[in-house]
């Protein structure tokens, strides 16, 4: 089974989720095998920030390319190397480990779960695994992280009259069969995602367990679906105004509900006529991707533990808005979404877990960048962020860049002073804080770096845009209005 096991890791990437850690050095001399002190402390390192962040599976004894070249070290190396995480840790840990051979090849696997503590390398640093990378973590985020840390008790509580029979046995078999684990269902649920106790007849689970695959996640969890509504107009109306058109409330196990919600929503998100790149065409008022990507952000991070409130999509005339209960946990601010900055923590490590494990959440620490991107892409204004009470707000606006105010301050211009590309740009920079860089021209006028240099020259002899600093790369634009 080991072997089995061994070959599904094999087919996978490199992600949040799980890496490969090579036993070799390669050098311009050739090929030896690493110290076993160094090797330690690269286990030690990706170990505790996969145990930092969201827990996941270490192979030691394979390449990034997945080639298997196995550990060439002697046995009592191998057992320094097993037993690094508790000698080299504080506090230490104790991941679940393995010895497995594959022909002459020895390799090593660890998982390790999400941790309530934050671990660091004794004497030195703490990290946190993002996608593909551990990188260490500043100070003041490790203070944070700690904080945050506490709020993730939730999801790991194990209600007393909870059974393995309240799981929805399809639920659990459609993961099973998405990530091809001959295993059965309960040694899954136990060793991979950590979401039931075995050390009890039947198997406890734990409340994401029953979030994600209950028969009935209402009864563990009052409002733990998705709440639609559909208003006319751009406000709220109540009582004799009241001015809601449609409103549907999705109740599933979170791996159906996002397909549920989104599968019905979408009727909803029309095709009209907008004007983007100076053309009118018919799209979709809303990017797929980015409305999509909210709304299973708000699945996966929200804050369970406020049982009272459900998620809540309110669509109007000009707007959608995500509303999520719980604020982004610390380290993640508000100022950090606004600033597009690729930032991960979860809330609820065991859930997100799962729902990465099914495809709905690929890149962690990406969505927000690309949702920027996406609504740049589609000449719409950038996302905000908000917080209302406890709620945290993620809102799209179907309005155009070019709005009257931009066309209006851009028809000061004649045609015989601004090209087609440097309008556009002009438009851009208008809408995202009145300066613009040399890489952005060349990304939105889609030119290349000398043709970005000559347009923008001009546009500088004509008093259009200035520098910010002399010999800078940034400009900012002058307005004449």
């Amino acid at each position: 089974m080991h072997a089995e096991e061994i070959g599904l890791l094999l087919k996978q990437e490199r992600g949040q989720f799980l890496e490969f850690v090579s036993a070799y050095e390669y050098r311009r001399g050739g090929i030896q095998k690493k110290r076993d002190e160094e090797l330690a402390r690269e286990i030690v390192r990706i170990l505790s920030g996969m145990a930092n962040a969201d827990g996941g599976t270490l192979l030691v004894g394979v390449e990034p390319d997945r080639s298997v070249t196995g550990i060439p070290h002697e046995p009592i190396e191998v057992q320094s190397l097993i037993q690094a995480p508790q000698t080299l840790l504080t506090p230490p840990l104790s991941p679940a480990s393995a010895k497995i051979r594959l022909g002459n090849l020895l390799l090593i696997k660890f998982e390790v779960a999400s941790a309530l503590e934050v671990y660091r390398v004794t004497g030195g640093r703490s990290f946190y695994r993002v996608a593909t990378e551990t990188p260490s973590l500043p100070t003041e985020q490790i203070q944070a992280l700690k904080e945050a840390k506490r709020t993730v008790l939730y999801e790991r509580q194990q209600p007393l009259n909870a059974a393995w029979d309240d799981l929805d046995p399809t639920a659990v078999a459609g993961l099973l069969a998405r990530i091809e684990d001959p295993r059965p269902p309960e040694a899954v649920l136990a060793h991979s995602y950590h979401l039931v106790d075995t050390s009890r007849r039947p198997p406890t689970p734990s409340m994401a367990s029953l979030l994600l695959f209950a028969k009935d996640p209402a009864f563990w969890h009052p409002r733990c679906g998705i709440d639609f509504v559909k208003y006319e107009g751009t406000e709220r109306q109540h009582g004799a105004s009241l001015n809601v058109v449609k409103r549907i409330r999705f109740e599933a196990p979170l791996v159906r509900l996002i397909d549920e919600a989104v599968g019905r929503i979408k009727e909803h998100v029309r095709e009209r006529t907008v004007l983007h790149d100076l053309f009118f065409r018919e799209r979709l008022e809303y990017p797929t991707f980015a409305w999509q990507e909210a709304l299973v952000n708000a699945v996966a991070h929200r804050d369970y533990g406020i049982a009272g409130a459900a998620i809540e999509i309110w669509m109007f005339d000009d707007r959608i808005e995500v509303r999520s209960p719980g604020p982004p946990p610390p380290p993640v601010t508000l100022e950090q979404l606004r600033q597009h900055k690729s930032i991960h923590f979860s809330r609820n490590p065991l859930i997100v877990r799962v729902l990465a494990d099914l495809g709905y959440l690929k890149e962690m620490g990406e969505g927000i960048p690309r949702i920027f991107q996406e609504m740049e892409h589609y000449g719409l204004r950038p996302p905000e962020f908000s917080a209302e009470g406890f709620l945290f707000i993620v809102t799209l606006r179907n309005t155009p860049v070019y709005d009257e105010d931009t066309l209006r301050w851009l028809n000061q211009f004649p045609a015989a002073q601004i090209n087609f590309r440097q309008r556009r740009l002009l438009a851009y920079a208008f809408c995202h804080g009145k300066t613009f860089s040399t890489a952005e021209y060349e990304r939105i006028a889609e030119v290349d770096r000398d043709a970005a240099y000559r347009e923008i020259r001009s546009m500088v002899k004509n008093g259009i845009v200035a520098p910010l600093k002399p010999k800078s790369r940034s400009y900012r634009i002058i307005e004449r209005l």
